[in-house]
């Protein structure tokens, strides 16, 4: 835990008992305990919001991909329809002389 080894859990706890006393050393511990409760409470949040910001940034990611496949989707629809319009126009200007 935390990079501690037995004998210096034995350590902090005889000083824990010295500094507090027998009468305070349970409600003391049990102050810790929710103390680091909540502090496991707030990183599993903080990881959970980050995991939820990456896939947003995953999803912003492929929305905007999508979103250029569509514009040059409909560039080539507006280059295809100007070339038909062009061609129309020149079989129209033909039709006349031959009337």
């Amino acid at each position: 835990m935390f990079g501690m080894g037995f004998t210096e859990i034995i350590v902090i706890v005889i000083i824990a008992i010295l500094f507090l006393g027998p009468e305070k050393l349970p409600s003391a511990m049990v102050d810790i305990a929710k103390f680091f409760r909540n502090m496991k409470k707030t990183i599993s949040e903080v990881k959970e919001n980050l995991e939820e910001e990456v896939n947003m940034s995953e999803i912003k990611a492929e929305a905007l991909a999508y979103k250029q496949e569509l514009l040059d989707a409909q560039e080539d629809i507006t280059k295809t329809t100007k070339l038909a319009d062009i061609n129309e126009t020149s079989h129209k200007k033909e039709e006349p002389k031959n009337v």
